[in-house]
C-alpha cells in the first residue's frame, strides 16, 4: 500500500473529519466570544467603573518619544490581558456545558434499558425444526 494511499484513508476517517470540523467552528465560536467580550461584555463594566475602557488600561514602561518616530512606547496591556482572562472563562464555561450535556445524554442512555434479545433456540428446538421442515418438503 502506498503512502499516499494510507494517508488518504487516515484523512477521511470520521474522526479526522470530526477534529476538522470541530476546529473551524471553534476558531468561529472564538470570534463570537472575543465580540462578545469586547463588544457587550465589558463596556457595561468600564461604565460603572466611571467609564473606564479595559482594553487601554496599560502600565508604560517607556512613553513614546513623540518627537522621533525611532522611540515606540514599550507597556504591559494589562487591560487587553483582563479581556482574554473573560474570554477564556467564557469558552471554558461554554466547553464544560457542552462535555456536561453529552456525559448526561450518554449516562441517559447507558440507563435505557435495552430490549430483550431472544434466547437461542435449543439444541433440541433446532432439531425439532429441522425434522418439521423436511416434513414440508415431502407433504
Amino acid at each position: 500500500m502506498g503512502l499516499f494511499q494510507e494517508f488518504r484513508e487516515f484523512a477521511v476517517r470520521g474522526n479526522v473529519i470530526d477534529l476538522a470540523v470541530g476546529i473551524i467552528i471553534g476558531a468561529a465560536f472564538n470570534g463570537i466570544v472575543k465580540s462578545l467580550v469586547d463588544q457587550v461584555i465589558m463596556p457595561p463594566i468600564g461604565l460603572v467603573m466611571g467609564g473606564l475602557d479595559f482594553s487601554e488600561l496599560k502600565w508604560v514602561l517607556k512613553p513614546e518619544d513623540p518627537t522621533t518616530e525611532a522611540i515606540e512606547e514599550v507597556a504591559i496591556q494589562y487591560g487587553a490581558f483582563a479581556n482574554t482572562i473573560v474570554q477564556f472563562l467564557i469558552v471554558a464555561f461554554v466547553v464544560f456545558l457542552l462535555v456536561k450535556g453529552i456525559n448526561n445524554m450518554r449516562r441517559k442512555q447507558a440507563e435505557e434499558p435495552q430490549p430483550a434479545v431472544p434466547p437461542a433456540p435449543t439444541p433440541s428446538e433446532t432439531l425439532l425444526t429441522e425434522i418439521r421442515d423436511l416434513l414440508k418438503t415431502k407433504a
